[in-house]
């Protein structure tokens, strides 16, 4: 039986450690079907916007909301004073009560005419006269009528109400301004429904109208938000000889409002691209890299050459990488481990 010393048997059960484990995620370059789309620069608009505006003259003496405010459907946004149209409704109905009490007294006269006349005592022409000065009370009522209805429409102009529930974008009139018919007070849009509008050229028309699917990128944002529907308006700029489109935006967005800056990629077609996840890209001026880890885990930095984005988590990769070689996600802790080796 063989004997070996305590020191030798210890040294044959030592193993070198095991490298240790990458300290970020990876992800493949790979190609995949997506959307050909073409991408043109749009603005935000809200589907329902008013500009509420004075329909009678007078002074504003409430001004219930300010820019930014949310009111409800219903909700008093000013006053104007009403008090020259308290006086024109008045002035009518004592207008109609003139023109009952001479309607009456007209009824009475005709009467009595056809009563003397029956009895031979004033002619026919006299009975004729009457009965026309009834019909013409008649007339008189009713147009007095209608002047009450009238003045009392415009005394209601003197409260103007939000007309759905909204957002005010701006307000035009202070405390104690004049109003005016035409003058503007208040703009007012509703932020369920909002849309994006964009100019197409008429070389792309084709391709746009024949898909009708689109997304929305919102740079500022750094969101993307799937259009609900596109419609192309049938008039194009006569200057710019472009045709308007417009992409619906899903309801109750938040952080979106009219006049952004947006971005909408029309789908044109599909096609095979190489994509890589957008978080693994650096950006270093104008110039743009990736860290690839291969087989045996070294990690080396690339610069790669970049398409168009594909969606809000993917970009495509024109040169630098083949199909399969993995990209760190995590560019930070790459660069660290990558210079830890290097060390």
């Amino acid at each position: 039986m063989l004997k070996f010393p305590l020191a030798l048997l210890g040294a044959l059960f030592i193993f070198p450690p095991a490298e240790a484990a990458l300290p970020f995620a990876t992800a493949p370059a790979q190609h995949r079907e997506v959307d050909l789309t073409y991408a043109a620069e749009a603005v935000v608009e809200a589907v329902n916007q008013a500009t509420m505006a004075a329909q009678i003259s007078g002074r504003v003496i409430e001004v219930a909301f300010d820019a930014g405010d949310a009111v409800k459907k219903g909700q008093v946004l000013v006053r104007i004073d009403e008090s020259e149209a308290r006086q024109a409704v008045a002035g009518s109905e004592a207008e109609v009560a003139q023109a009952q009490a001479n309607l009456q007294n007209s009824r009475l006269a005709y009467d009595r005419s056809k009563q003397l006349l029956a009895q031979k005592f004033i002619s026919q022409a006299a009975v004729d006269k009457a009965q026309a000065d009834y019909r013409s009370a008649e007339a008189q009522l009713k147009v007095a009528l209608a002047r009450v209805g009238q003045t009392t429409a415009t005394r209601g102009f003197a409260t103007i109400v939000a007309p759905y529930d909204g957002i005010i974008a701006s307000r035009q009139v202070e405390l104690g301004e004049m109003a005016s018919p035409g003058k503007a007070l208040m703009t007012f849009f509703s932020p369920k429904g909002l849309r994006v509008v964009a100019s197409i050229p008429q070389y792309k028309l084709a391709q746009v109208r024949q898909s009708s699917r689109a997304q929305v990128e919102f740079p500022e944002l750094k969101q993307w938000v799937p259009g609900t529907r596109v419609t192309l308006l049938p008039v194009a700029d006569t200057r710019t000889h472009t045709t308007r489109a417009r992409v619906d935006l899903p309801a109750d967005l938040k952080g979106i409002y009219p006049g952004m800056f947006a971005r909408a990629h029309f789908s044109i077609g599909r096609a095979q691209k190489l994509l890589i996840p957008a978080s693994a890209v650096v950006r270093r001026s104008e110039v743009a890299a990736v860290y690839v880890v291969d087989a045996k885990e070294q990690i080396s930095f690339r610069q790669i050459r970049l398409g168009e984005p594909v969606g809000q988590s993917e970009v495509e990769v024109l040169s630098g990488l083949v199909q399969g070689e993995q990209v760190a996600l995590e560019p930070i802790k790459a660069g660290i481990t990558l210079k830890g080796k290097q060390q």
